[in-house]
């Protein structure tokens, strides 16, 4: 192992000790009396399955066959979802051809973050995951099931599901992918021209077919942000097949890798045989692993809020310096928008996750011996599924990329560093991602513009006063004042600004897009306005330096200077309500810090205070 990872690795090994094995306790204890149903009543029983068939009452009843839980975030109006309509016969099925039943246990929220953005609900967005990890609780409390399946893939969706499942840690379960939909419009252009429509040089009708030439079928957007990291991350982690994040949806490989999902989690439930269930597979290593992977990748700025609730689920604790060290020796090893033109479509057709994988164990910088949905080793996740003569059937990734724009090996890295780092100074603590940042660009010292909006930044922009060098303070952003919304407004704007030969960077306490792209962007910061950061304090003129070489983030006034200055105060009244948010104040209140994973979960109980 690379000196390094094992270090990190360590490290949260020591920081989680007391937590990790708490979690473990608890779920051995759980699992001690799996399965679960036979615990149940006879009235109870009934209800679990009077909707079922004869034959599975029957197997239902003898308790040495599997019941496989579906948990699904199918939706008919989002595409990456929708693909997941006809999921549950395939899995029925193939459940029936193991001898065993699964039954739909439950549905989740899905929300997609492409419809919402920049819109009301987009302040749900965040909270969502919570709401998914409950939803997924809530279906699997049944008490029926020796096994789950979890259908999702978005943003919020696949962390949401592992949180929940989680909790059941003592189940196998499997995620289940549905793919990305074909490629459309070459990202490049899609980029040209929502900056064209920024500067008002084209009309609403373009950019409407432009984005519908991107977004245009069934399957996961093809860009690289949070959906499609979410489904390397899982793949790298052991809990996907190998090889089963991106292949397309509605196709007979597609289908086959749902059908060997379904066979594979009831080889893993208790019923045959099985001993490890999600608690186990989700280890400090596979965590570690996670990291890595998304950092190689270039991956969303979003998971350095998710996977830190995800490995709290699991008891372990993470933090962003364990990002940061680990993006320091982590090679960048793809080139996928919006840190390239290439979409997922072309990275997996140049020898994708497999070849990826391959090139981080032979590396050194992934955890070989670790517990995974296939068995032991992390070895299986370099090879590809394919079809031959009907079966399924795995072979090795190609020894060479197919595609060297696109994916490389170590020995011919993009970068030599992930490209993450922890931004720190009097302003607080955030992060940044510089993957898709030229160098040039990554230090930048200007006067402040605050703004309390991102819609303000688009005024003052149309209004022409933004030429000129400057640093974006857009607050009110964070977990607690407004849910954290992406700020996907801002990057057209400010890359037209940056293009046009200005020094522009953002400062926020929320979050940008899952792409976030090429403008520096300090993000996450905290603690935020709302909570009394110093953000509230900036005003206009303000010298600001966000240096992403050394990680500095400051404002150079001076300590008596702020100190004597009064918070500013934001009316954040009309965030409380419509589109459902006053039903989120909780959430927003409760949120814990960015750096904690932005959750209301795994905080003191209030009976523990």
């Amino acid at each position: 192992m690379h000196p390094t990872v094992q270090q990190v690795t360590e490290r949260i090994v020591r920081r989680s000790r007391d937590s990790r094995q708490d979690y473990l306790g608890r779920m051995q204890e759980l699992g001690r009396r799996s399965p679960h149903r036979a615990e149940l009543s006879c009235g109870n029983l009934a209800h679990g399955f009077a909707a079922c068939q004869p034959g599975d009452k029957q197997t239902l009843k003898l308790m040495n066959q599997a019941n496989v839980a579906i948990v699904s975030a199918y939706n008919d109006m989002l595409s990456a979802h929708q693909p997941y309509a006809g999921f549950p016969d395939v899995i029925r099925g193939a459940a029936h051809g193991m001898g065993s039943v699964a039954q739909f246990a439950g549905g989740t929220p899905a929300m997609c973050d492409g419809v919402t953005q920049g819109q009301p609900g987009m302040e749900m967005s965040l909270v969502s995951r919570d709401v998914i990890a409950m939803s997924t609780a809530v279906a699997l409390s049944h008490n029926m099931f020796d096994a789950t399946l979890l259908l999702g893939i978005c943003d919020k969706i696949v962390p949401g599901l592992l949180i929940g499942a989680l909790s059941f840690g003592y189940l196998p379960a499997v995620l289940v992918p549905a793919g990305p939909m074909p490629s459309g419009l070459p990202n490049k252009e899609k980029q040209r021209i929502r900056q064209l429509y920024a500067e008002g040089k084209v009309g609403e009708d373009e950019l409407l077919e432009a984005e519908s030439q991107s977004y245009h079928s069934p399957g996961t957007c093809t860009f690289y942000g949070t959906a499609n990291s979410n489904q390397l991350l899982v793949e790298v982690m052991g809990l996907h097949l190998p090889g089963a994040g991106f292949i397309n949806p509605g196709t007979p490989l597609r289908d086959a890798l749902t059908r060997a999902a379904t066979e594979q989690v009831i080889r893993l439930s208790r019923p045959n045989g099985g001993e490890l269930g999600l608690a186990h597979m989700v280890s400090e290593k596979t965590i570690v692993n996670a990291l890595v992977a998304l950092l190689a990748t270039g991956g969303s700025t979003n998971h350095t809020l998710h996977w830190v609730a995800i490995a709290r689920a699991a008891g372990i604790v993470i933090d962003w310096d364990d990002y940061a060290e680990l993006s320091s020796v982590t090679p960048l090893l793809t080139r996928i928008y919006p840190n390239g033109q290439a979409d997922v479509n072309h990275f997996h057709q140049a020898g994708g996750t497999a070849f990826l994988i391959r090139e981080l164990l032979d590396a050194g910088l992934l955890h070989e011996d670790v517990d995974t949905v296939v068995g032991h080793g992390l070895r299986a996740y370099t090879e590809i599924p394919t079809l031959k003569g009907g079966r399924l059937v795995w072979q090795p990734a190609p020894e060479t990329t197919l595609d060297a724009g696109v994916l490389r090996p170590v020995s011919e890295a993009f970068d030599k560093e992930g490209g993450l780092k922890v931004m720190q100074g009097n302003l607080g603590r955030g992060i940044i991602k510089t993957s898709a940042v030229d160098e040039d660009h990554r230090v930048v010292e200007a006067p402040a513009r605050v703004f309390d909006d991102q819609s303000d930044v688009a005024e003052a922009f149309e209004r022409g006063e933004l030429d000129t060098d400057f640093v974006a303070v857009v607050r009110w952003q964070g977990p607690a004042a407004n849910g954290m919304p992406e700020l996907h407004k801002l990057t057209p704007y400010l890359g037209s600004l940056q293009d046009r030969g200005y020094k522009v960077a953002l400062v926020t306490d929320g979050r940008m897009s899952g792409a976030s792209g090429k403008v520096p962007a300090a993000i996450h910061v905290y603690p935020e306005a709302a909570k009394g950061g110093l953000l509230s304090k900036v005003q206009d003129g303000d010298m600001i330096r966000v240096d992403a070489f050394t990680g500095e983030l400051t404002v150079q006034v001076s300590a008596g200077e702020l100190e004597q200055r009064q918070p500013a105060k934001a009316n954040l009244t009309a965030n409380q309500y419509g589109m459902g948010r006053e039903l989120f104040a909780w959430f927003r209140h409760g949120a814990s810090e960015p750096e904690q994973g932005a959750t209301l979960f795994f905080q003191p109980h209030p009976f523990e205070q």
